[in-house]
């Protein structure tokens, strides 16, 4: 006997949805790629544990800077995000850098780091902020004597840099606190898991999102493994925002490559986990991905595209699903200072 035609339908609109899932996964995995579980080496090189220990407490440390009250964790905070979420970071003596801090996230698959790219790697980007006088102000030499005069962080950069005969170095710190970031990683978000075969990861609104945001040509600037962080593009493709949300002052690259080419160019956003860490751009002036502004600003300024309210909505519901699993890093207890340690100033 044939089945009841409800039965019947029901079943060709499931086999109809598995379809349409597979085509989009297909897509999708030609441009994307899921956030691995952990990250075992960076450059071709093994983590080293000991290393990344070691980088744990540094990352806490509020002694690498100058005033012994900023700590990597202070603009990169991990409980919210890996940013702060202000439109630009305080750093030392109160001063507001030029930027809105990225979050630190997933930081270990972008091509390089910072807004402009300048450092090629997260332990160049480790020296940037110590020594940056707007940030932690201080100086190699300044740290490399707050950690030896410290015992414990003696011991431990030993344990941690055998072979060096002096372990305890500003490169070296640099290194650790790499080997520490490249933990930070968040895998098994709902984008991922539509990627590796769950039909149900994803609802009807983010698979339309998804949709669109392969079809109006965001993935030509956020693709890869992190959704972004990989070229450098104008920002203002077809048209410039207003300098509210692209200050004249701030020229991107140019600052580094001195090329007029690069002018207002900037490194792709990554994505993951952006509905975490409001605002948005590197001005830091927007707030929403939706309501009509991230969204819809970068399909205006970079597609030449008018987003239906609709568009803007599905494709928020998209980047909703890049939320991955948050590292949970406990708050080290730090080693104590010593008579020798260079006071705060």
């Amino acid at each position: 006997m044939s089945a009841p035609l409800p039965i019947l339908l029901g079943g060709l609109l499931l086999l109809a949805g598995t379809a349409h899932a597979d085509e989009l996964r297909n897509r999708a995995s030609a441009i994307f790629q899921p956030i691995p579980e952990q990250v075992t080496e960076v450059r071709g090189k093994t983590i080293n544990r000991d290393q990344a220990v070691l980088g744990h407490k540094l990352w806490f440390d509020p002694r690498l800077s100058r005033s012994h009250i900023i700590s990597c964790n202070t603009c990169h905070n991990l409980s919210i995000g890996g940013s702060d979420n202000v439109t630009t970071s305080i750093g030392h003596g109160w001063q507001k850098g030029p930027r809105n801090s990225p979050t630190v996230l997933n930081a270990v698959f972008n091509s390089a780091q910072f807004w402009d790219g300048r450092a090629k790697d997260l332990q160049e980007q480790a020296k940037g902020p110590v020594q940056a006088s707007v940030e932690m102000n201080n100086t190699p030499d300044r740290v490399e004597a707050t950690l030896k005069s410290i015992p414990e962080y003696v011991a431990e950069f030993k344990k941690a840099f055998p072979k060096d005969k002096d372990p305890v170095t500003f490169d070296n710190m640099a290194y650790a606190l790499e080997a520490f970031e490249v933990s930070l990683t968040t895998p098994n978000s709902p984008f991922d898991r539509f990627l590796k075969g769950d039909d149900k990861a994803l609802d009807a609104q983010q698979k339309e999102g998804l949709a669109l945001f392969m079809d109006a040509g965001c993935i030509a600037c956020h693709n890869g493994v992190n959704v972004g962080g990989q070229g450098y593009f104008p920002f203002g493709v077809i048209k410039k925002p207003g300098a509210d949300i692209l200050p004249e002052g701030d020229k991107g690259r140019f600052a580094v490559t001195n090329t007029a080419a690069d002018e207002y160019v900037f490194r792709a956003a990554p994505l993951r986990n952006i509905a975490l860490t409001p605002p948005y751009f590197h001005s830091g002036e927007v707030w929403d991905l939706e309501e009509a502004e991230a969204v819809a600003i970068m399909g205006d300024s970079q597609l030449g595209r008018q987003l239906k309210d609709n568009e803007v909505k599905a494709i928020t519901a998209f980047l909703h699903s890049l939320t991955g699993d948050q590292p949970q890093v406990a708050y080290p207890v730090l080693p104590a200072s010593t008579a020798t340690t260079p006071k705060p100033e």
